[in-house]
C-alpha cells in the first residue's frame, strides 16, 4: 500500500515537473524570439534588443497576475471553466492592447518623475530598462505566492526606483503623485468592496430572500443586466477607447443609456423565453447571471489590455524612442511591433501561468456564486466611472479584489445578523440538554454506589452509567466547541487577505530598490 501511495506521489511530481518545464521552455522561446527579431532594430545598438526581451517578459507577468482579476470571478462562481475564461481573456486582452491600445504613450509613466533631471539620454534608458526588469520580478514572485498585485504600481515602482537612482537625487520623484498613487491603495479596495456588496445586498433583499423569487428574478434581473450594460459601455467608451474616441462623461453615460435600454428589453425577452426553466431555487437564479458574467469578463479584458498593455509597451517605446534620437521626450511613438510584443506577451503569461492567480481570485479568498461574481463585476466597471468622475486614484486590481473581499464580508454580516441568534439558540438548547441529562445520570451513579448491598444488575447499571457518563462528556466537549465555532464564522480567508494586502503595500517600495540595484549592475557594465 505505502509503495503504491509513494508511486503515486512521485508520478504526480514528475507530471507536474514536465508541466513547469514546458511553461518555461515556451517562456524562453516567446522572449528568443523577441530578442532576434528587435536585435538590428537600431543598428550597431543591441540594448534595445535586451530592453524588448525584458518588456517581453513584463508583459507575460501582467498576463500571469493581473488578468486574474477580470476572469477570477466568472471561474470562481462556475459561469466559465479554466479553459474557456484563459480563451476569452487572451482573445479579449489581445484586441484591447492591438485595437485600443495607444499610439502615442508617456516616457514616464504617470509623470511621477521629472524628465528633465536625466543628464543623458542613456541615463534614462538604463532607468527604463531597470524599471521594466524590476517590475517583472517583483510580479513574478507575487505570481508564485499567489498573491495578486497592481501591474501599475509596480512599474511606477520600478520608474521611480530607476529615476532616483539615475538622477542621483530623492527630488527627481514628483511625491505629491505618489501620495495620490499611495491613497489608491485605501481608496481603490474600499470604493470596489463597498459599491460590490452593496449590489450583492440589493440583489439579496429585492429577489433572493423573497418569497416568489422566480417571479421577482423575472422583473429584476433584466433590470441588473440592464445596469450592468450602462456601467460598461460607459466604462468602455471612457477606458477602453479613450486613445481612439475623445469623449466626455456626459457623451459616454448617455450612450450608456441607450445601451442598457437596448441590454433591457433583449434580456426580459431572453428570460420570458426560458421562463418555464427557471425555479424558486437559487440555483435557478444564479443561471441567470451566467451569460452577462461571460459578457464582463470579456469586456473587462478588452479594457484592460487597452489600458494596461501600456505598463509593458510605455517603457519600451520610450527607451525606442530615445536611442533612435538620441534624446528623451515626454511622449514616444508605439510602434506595431512594440504592441505586438505587449499583446502576445500578455496571452501567453495568461495561457501559461494564469490558472494560479485566477484560482486565488475566484475560490481561496471567498466562495462565489454567479450573483456574488455578477456584483463584482459590475463594481469594477461602477467604481472606475464613479472615481474617475471624482478625480480619485484607483486601482483596477484593487477595486477587483475589494469587490471580493467585500461580498465575503457582507456574506459574514448577513450571516451574524440573520441566522447567528437562531443557531446559537440552538447550540445552546443542545448543550444544556446535555448536561442536564448528564447530571442525572452521575446523581443515579451516586446513588448506586451509595448503596450498602448491591445486586448484581445494581454492578451492570453501574458500568453502563459510567460508560454513559464518558460518552456524555465527551459530546459536551465537541457541543461547546461546536458553540464557539458559530461565533468565529468566517467566509473571508483572513490569511489570504493579510498576505494580498501586505503585497500591495511593498508593491512599489520593493519594485523600487530592485530598479535601483539593477540601474546601478547595469551603469557598472555599461560605463
Amino acid at each position: 500500500m505505502e509503495i503504491n501511495t509513494f508511486a503515486k506521489i512521485q508520478k504526480k511530481a514528475e507530471k507536474k515537473s514536465r508541466g513547469d518545464f514546458l511553461r518555461l521552455g515556451l517562456s524562453l522561446i516567446f522572449m528568443a524570439i523577441v530578442l532576434i527579431a528587435t536585435w538590428n532594430k537600431i543598428p550597431g545598438n543591441p540594448f534595445l534588443a535586451v530592453a524588448a526581451v525584458f518588456g517581453a517578459y513584463m508583459a507575460m507577468n501582467i498576463g500571469a497576475n493581473d488578468v486574474a482579476n477580470n476572469v477570477g470571478p466568472a471561474v470562481g462562481s462556475k459561469a466559465l471553466t479554466m479553459m474557456g475564461a484563459i480563451i476569452i481573456a487572451a482573445i479579449f486582452e489581445s484586441a484591447g492592447a492591438l485595437i485600443a491600445g495607444a499610439d502615442v504613450t508617456g516616457t514616464i509613466k504617470k509623470g511621477i518623475i521629472d524628465i528633465h533631471a536625466f543628464a543623458h539620454p542613456e541615463y534614462f534608458v538604463w532607468a527604463m530598462t531597470a524599471a521594466l526588469l524590476a517590475a517583472a520580478l517583483w510580479l513574478n514572485l507575487a505570481t508564485w505566492l499567489k498573491a495578486p498585485v497592481s501591474t501599475t504600481h509596480s512599474i511606477v515602482g520600478g520608474v521611480m526606483g530607476g529615476g532616483i537612482a539615475a538622477g542621483g537625487t530623492f527630488a527627481i520623484v514628483h511625491w505629491g503623485t505618489m501620495g495620490k498613487i499611495a491613497a489608491s491603495w485605501v481608496i481603490s479596495p474600499i470604493l470596489g468592496g463597498i459599491i460590490a456588496a452593496g449590489f450583492l445586498y440589493a440583489i439579496k433583499k429585492t429577489i433572493l430572500y423573497q418569497t416568489d423569487t422566480k417571479e421577482a428574478a423575472m422583473k429584476l434581473v433584466p433590470l441588473y443586466v440592464a445596469i450592468m450594460g450602462w456601467a460598461f459601455v460607459t466604462y468602455l467608451i471612457m477606458k477602453g477607447l479613450k486613445h481612439m474616441v475623445k469623449v466626455g462623461f456626459p457623451t459616454a453615460a448617455g450612450i450608456g443609456v441607450l445601451g442598457a435600454v437596448v441590454i433591457f428589453v433583449l434580456v426580459k425577452g431572453a428570460i420570458r423565453k426560458y421562463e418555464h426553466t427557471v425555479t424558486n431555487e437559487r440555483e435557478s437564479v444564479n443561471r441567470l447571471f451566467t451569460i452577462p458574467l461571460i459578457f464582463a469578463a470579456a469586456l473587462l479584458s478588452f479594457a484592460h489590455g487597452a489600458n494596461d498593455v501600456a505598463n509593458a509597451v510605455g517603457p519600451l517605446a520610450g527607451i525606442y524612442s530615445a536611442l533612435a534620437h538620441d534624446a528623451v521626450s515626454a511622449k514616444a511613438a508605439i510602434p506595431l511591433w512594440v504592441m505586438v510584443i505587449g499583446a502576445v506577451g500578455i496571452s501567453l503569461g495568461l495561457a501559461l501561468y494564469g490558472p494560479k492567480l485566477i484560482k486565488t481570485v475566484g475560490s481561496e479568498i471567498t466562495e462565489l456564486d454567479q450573483v456574488r461574481a455578477f456584483s463584482i463585476a459590475l463594481a469594477a466597471a461602477i467604481t472606475v466611472i464613479l472615481a474617475s468622475q471624482l478625480g480619485l486614484p484607483v486601482s483596477s486590481t484593487h477595486i477587483a479584489l475589494g469587490g471580493v473581499f467585500g461580498v465575503g464580508f457582507l456574506r459574514e454580516w448577513l450571516d451574524r445578523t440573520q441566522r447567528l441568534e437562531y443557531r446559537i439558540k440552538e447550540e445552546r438548547e443542545k448543550l444544556e440538554a446535555l448536561k442536564s441529562k448528564l447530571e442525572a445520570y452521575r446523581k443515579e451513579l451516586e446513588t448506586l454506589e451509595a448503596k450498602e448491598t448491591k445486586s448484581q444488575q445494581d454492578y451492570e447499571r453501574i458500568v453502563h452509567l459510567f460508560e454513559i457518563i464518558g460518552e456524555h462528556e465527551k459530546r459536551i466537549k465537541k457541543e461547546s466547541k461546536a458553540l464557539k465555532n458559530v461565533y468565529k464564522t468566517k467566509y473571508v480567508q483572513r490569511a489570504a487577505v493579510q498576505k494580498i494586502v501586505a503585497a500591495w503595500l511593498i508593491t512599489v517600495p520593493a519594485a523600487g530598490v530592485v530598479a535601483a540595484v539593477i540601474f546601478y549592475i547595469i551603469k557598472g557594465m555599461m560605463v
